[in-house]
């Protein structure tokens, strides 16, 4: 089974082309910043995973994220080779994307955009404000 689930920041804007197809296949790359749980000598340290979508994936991709933005993926690893222009052979290891979505609000990855913060009850719950019972869909 290949199977991989990430959760990371991106390091710049996707990176987005469309394929010379009949159907103009949209194909989007970026990178992830995916911290490491454990750390050397304190000192904090990432991973940069390169990460490749197609399709509906990577048009949402171009469309909402962007560089910094937290996201969570899933997909598998695909490895391959080419040679480059001074003829060496250049190994690659991409994630292909099949799900992703965005790990946090889009708040607080703005660093709050000047918005007071949410406070909670004792309870542990957020108090709602007066009125609101009228645009709850449920009672």
């Amino acid at each position: 089974m290949n199977k991989v689930i990430l959760m990371g920041r991106l390091c710049a804007d996707p990176e987005v082309r469309y394929a010379q197809n009949q159907n103009q296949t949209a194909i989007a790359r970026y990178r992830l910043a995916v911290d490491r749980r454990f750390h050397r000598d304190g000192d904090a340290t990432a991973d940069f995973i390169s990460c490749v979508a197609f399709g509906k994936a990577a048009e949402f991709a171009e469309k909402y994220l962007r560089q910094g933005t937290k996201i969570a993926i899933t997909g598998r690893i695909q490895t391959g080779s080419y040679t480059n222009r001074e003829g060496q052979k250049v190994y690659t290891t991409d994630v292909v994307v099949e799900e992703q979505e965005f790990a946090e609000s889009k708040s607080a990855s703005a660093g709050n955009g000047g918005a007071a913060p949410q406070t909670a009850d004792p309870d542990g719950f957020m108090s709602l404000p007066d009125g609101i019972d009228e645009e709850l869909p449920f009672n």
